[in-house]
């Protein structure tokens, strides 16, 4: 093997650990549109933004000028317990496939969550505890976000509501019992717990769900219960934010041995891991010291990217939450029941699209049983079993390395493995047994979704 001098693993020392989350936006010369309050139509303020989410989390929300936040000392404290965390050379995947490129991922799942989402999970609850709450509710997709949610409230001591998106629900039941073990409640949703889970269910009997329903119901019980308030796994900027330790530490670990990636690649959802792992490559590009190409990979069945419309969109199914403009399939698209659960929101991270509509980013959409078959053949030679969402990169990285190998171009390719697949084996059963399809919405479903789009 070449290049033996590099290890399998790089690791940080502690020490090297970033000690500010770096904002994107601040090198954005076209900034991402702001949020507006879909009452006036009028853009957001911090202030307004409190009343749903914590004082300092709507001020990090807006602040498009500061490049750098200082991560308080409390929350460095907790990421020592599974920061940093490694860099890896997939020496065995370019062996296995004969490819000339260089592969390297980001593994984000050396935490009992299993995934990325505790590295913002742990600040916007450090913040809810610092501004007096009892409690925080949330959404969750897959499961991890909850998951890494009520392990840091548990850390903390803050009750913790999760709303659970009902096909994962159903589909994921250990990484549910995870979320209980911390002490969180966990509701599948739509539910008959709040008046915008009971029209919902009203309007789409049997409905598998959606991130934007469960965001709708969390929202609800947020802002009428006392002492509580929002927080969400993605999308938002300050989730961008809090996740750019990705980025930063793999940027500092490739540094480290002289590597530069010649293409980045991560699975999109609503973007909280493809943010946080291209955000200081794609800080370098904005500011013209170097050039990278970024891929966003997004399922087929939810292709907000590459099959929706660049338009001011409702955050939520139940059309109560602020307006974002970003690439979307329409807030009231219910995607199909796919085991990709975390990657089933019908938009994209306001940063992420405005750079995918600047031309900054590309974006392709894979199909689910492709999915599972490049997460096989990784999980056969790397060692790891990676989560649906994760997989997507896997594919897309997989299939990068082989255009080199027909090509016999050396690229350096980083991906980020962001999640393992251990509470997933009923997918990965659906999978063995063929029983896994692939959805992929039409353009009439598509058309009809757009088509309620608010009109500003």
């Amino acid at each position: 093997m070449a290049n033996k001098q590099i290890p399998y693993k790089i690791y940080l020392d502690e020490n090297e650990m970033p000690k500010a989350w770096y904002n994107l936006r601040a090198d954005m010369k076209n900034k991402p549109a702001p949020l507006l309050n879909p009452d006036t139509l009028q853009p957001m303020t911090a202030e307004e933004l409190s009343g749903v989410f914590c004082a300092e989390l709507a001020r990090q929300e807006v602040d498009e000028d500061t490049a750098y936040f200082d991560i308080p000392q409390e929350i460095l404290d907790f990421y020592k317990m599974y920061r940093p965390a490694p860099l890896v050379r997939a020496y065995c995947l370019e062996e296995k496939l004969q490819t000339p490129a260089k592969i390297y991922y980001k593994f984000e799942g050396n935490n009992t969550s299993g995934s990325h989402k505790l590295n913002s999970a742990i600040a916007q609850a450090y913040y809810a505890k610092k501004q007096g709450l009892r409690g925080v509710t949330t959404e969750t997709g897959a499961g991890q976000w909850g998951t890494a949610l009520s392990m840091a409230c548990a850390y903390l001591g803050l009750d913790c509501k999760v709303y659970m998106v009902k096909c994962s629900y159903e589909q994921k039941p250990f990484r549910r019992e995870v979320m209980r073990t911390y002490g969180a409640s966990v509701t599948p949703s739509p539910s008959m717990e709040t008046q915008v889970g009971r029209k919902i269910l009203a309007e789409h009997p049997g409905t598998t769900g959606s991130l934007g329903c469960a965001i709708s119901e969390a929202v609800e019980t947020a802002v009428n219960t006392e002492g509580y308030r929002y927080v969400l796994g993605s999308v938002l900027n300050q989730v961008m934010l809090h996740q750019s330790v990705i980025g930063l530490e793999a940027k500092a670990a490739m540094d480290k041995y002289g590597v530069k990636p010649d293409v980045i690649i991560g699975c999109a959802g609503g973007g909280s891991n493809l943010g946080g792992l291209i955000a200081p490559f794609m800080g370098e590009k904005l500011r013209g010291e170097a050039d990278y190409r970024f891929i966003a990979v997004e399922p087929a069945s939810c292709p907000s990217l590459t099959r929706g419309v660049y338009a001011y969109d409702y955050c939520d199914t139940g059309m109560v939450c602020p307006l974002a403009k970003m690439y979307t399939l329409g807030s009231g698209f219910i995607p199909s029941a796919s085991h990709a659960g975390g990657l089933r929101y019908h938009g994209m991270s306001p940063i992420l699209s405005k750079l995918y509509d600047d031309g900054l980013m590309e974006a392709v959409s894979v199909k689910q049983t492709e999915v599972f078959e490049a997460a096989e053949r990784f999980a056969r030679v790397e060692g790891i079993l990676p989560a649906p969402e994760s997989s997507h990169a896997i594919k897309v990285a997989m299939d990068e390395a082989l255009r080199c190998k027909e090509t016999g171009e050396e690229k350096t390719i980083l991906f980020g493995l962001t999640g393992t697949g251990y509470f997933d084996m009923m997918s990965y059963e659906k999978f063995h047994d063929g029983k896994m399809s692939d959805y992929i919405p039409t353009d009439e479903e598509l058309a009809a979704a757009v088509a309620k789009l608010p009109t500003i």
